[in-house]
């Protein structure tokens, strides 16, 4: 049974991912992908985790470009999704897409100093 808070989380990563994709004004916001939402339980806060392909620079203009945007994404999402409280959203880099590659990178390290795996003899 879902929690109220995990069906708002996943309005809100619909809502602002379509925004996304319609293009907000703001130039810093490039290839933005809303990779997750958080909703606290009291529905007061939401923490939307992003990921951009780009340098440690384009990441830090995409954060700053959706930090200035918050108003405007509070604003209609109380207007389209009627809800009677909007959460207050903060934007965070999702790291883990990363860390996952470094973790695959390093497995296939690895298996190349080791060469294709050896028959097991029973």
């Amino acid at each position: 049974m879902y929690k109220r808070s995990e069906k708002i989380a996943e309005a809100v990563h619909e809502f602002i991912s379509g925004l996304l994709v319609k293009g907000l004004k703001d130039p810093r916001i490039g290839f933005v992908t809303i990779t997750a939402v958080e909703v606290s339980d009291d529905l007061h806060l939401a923490k939307v985790y992003f990921t951009v392909i780009g340098s440690d620079e384009e990441k830090k203009a995409a954060q700053d470009g959706l930090n200035s945007s918050r108003s405007f994404l509070r604003r209609e999402m109380g207007k389209q999704m009627k809800m009677r409280y909007v959460p207050d959203i903060v934007f965070r880099y999702d790291t883990s897409l990363e860390y996952g590659n470094r973790i695959d990178s390093l497995l296939r390290n690895i298996a190349t100093e080791h060469g294709p795996d050896t028959e097991e003899h029973s």
